[in-house]
């Protein structure tokens, strides 16, 4: 087995790399890749240092799985001539995931879409992957007619910069913008590009992602996406609208009893799902579970993740450990 992991030296890329420790994946052949203004620079993985690559050498080294985190444009460019090469990519940009012709995937969800000749698979979008692992089972159960999500999320998403500016912002230093505004002590209802109509590129991705791994046209879907000065994962306020009613007991045990997910519902005891709690770990959380009075069969959620976990790293690692596990790879 010989693995690569493209952009290894950004902070999604390091986080792939303490997952395939933790996870113990295995490998015979590590190859770290990284721009070719990257390329040289080390990094030490279990004790032992690497050279990183640039992207030419690491395609002709034939990788029989690429972990792609590199942005969208490096994935479009580098990702097909990986797969002419034999390799299976996993890609964690939003270059493939609406392409008709490629599967996204969340292996508990719908791993069993991915066949032998898959040779790119796509990582959903952060928000979307922990959304939906919670609502699975529930859908599972009771039928999905619309979801109104919006969501809390940390500036781990956008990238080390926006780690930078938030710190120097909060220590009253010069601080390189790369938000609009100011980010600490603040709120941005802004996250990536405005859209026709209205709508931003990361809400919209929630919409269209989550019809697409459901495998269901049918669920409405609308979405506010939020920036917050915090790290450690997204925080999302999540009502659905089932086609049967729920009993909320039930919901509970379901939910309990589904892998990925942790419940954290115990109120009068300040239980409830926090970024600060999840940072570093790769469950999903979920509480502050009620019944939506002011319709039938809705209701409440409150669902928070690592977002550099299971909304990126820990979910490409699960990919690739479901396609070995199916030999797929």
């Amino acid at each position: 087995m010989k693995l690569a992991v493209v952009g290894a030296t950004g902070l999604v890329g390091s986080e792939i790399l303490e997952v395939l420790e933790e996870h113990n994946f295995p490998f015979d052949e590590l190859l770290l890749v990284a721009s070719e203004r990257s390329a040289g620079k080390k990094i030490t993985f279990k004790g032992k240092e690497y050279t990183v690559i640039g992207l030419k050498q690491a395609v002709a080294e034939k990788p029989d799985i690429a972990i792609f985190s590199a942005g969208g444009n490096t994935s479009k460019e580098w990702a097909p001539l990986f797969a002419e090469a034999g390799t299976i990519v996993i890609d964690n940009s939003s270059a493939w995931r609406m392409d008709p012709s490629k599967k996204l995937v969340v292996p508990e969800i719908n791993g069993k879409v991915l066949r032998i000749d898959d040779r790119i698979i796509a990582n959903p979008n952060c928000s979307t992957i922990q959304m939906v692992l919670a609502l699975a089972p529930l859908r599972e159960k009771y039928g999905i007619k619309r979801i109104v999500v919006s969501t809390y999320q940390s500036v781990t998403g956008t990238g080390k910069d926006a780690v930078d500016q938030m710190m120097a912002e909060r220590k009253g230093e010069e601080a390189t913008m790369v938000y609009p505004y100011k980010i600490d002590l603040n709120v941005l209802p802004h996250i990536d590009v405005f859209q026709e109509n209205g709508y931003t590129k990361e809400e919209m991705k929630m919409i269209n992602e989550t019809k697409k791994i459901f495998g269901d046209d049918s669920i409405q879907v609308t979405a506010t996406a939020v920036r917050i000065p915090v790290m450690g994962g997204h925080s999302e306020s999540v009502n659905v609208e089932f086609h049967k009613d729920f009993d909320l007991d039930e919901v509970k045990r379901l939910l309990s009893n589904t892998p990925g997910v942790v419940l954290e519902d115990d109120p009068a005891n300040n239980v409830y799902p926090m970024p600060l709690n999840a940072h570093k770990k790769d469950e999903v959380f979920v509480g502050r579970l009620r019944r939506d009075d002011t319709q039938p069969n809705t209701l409440n959620m409150w669902i928070v993740a690592d977002n550099l976990r299971k909304g990126a790293a820990t979910n490409a690692v699960q990919i690739a450990e479901y396609l070995m596990e199916h030999s797929m790879a």
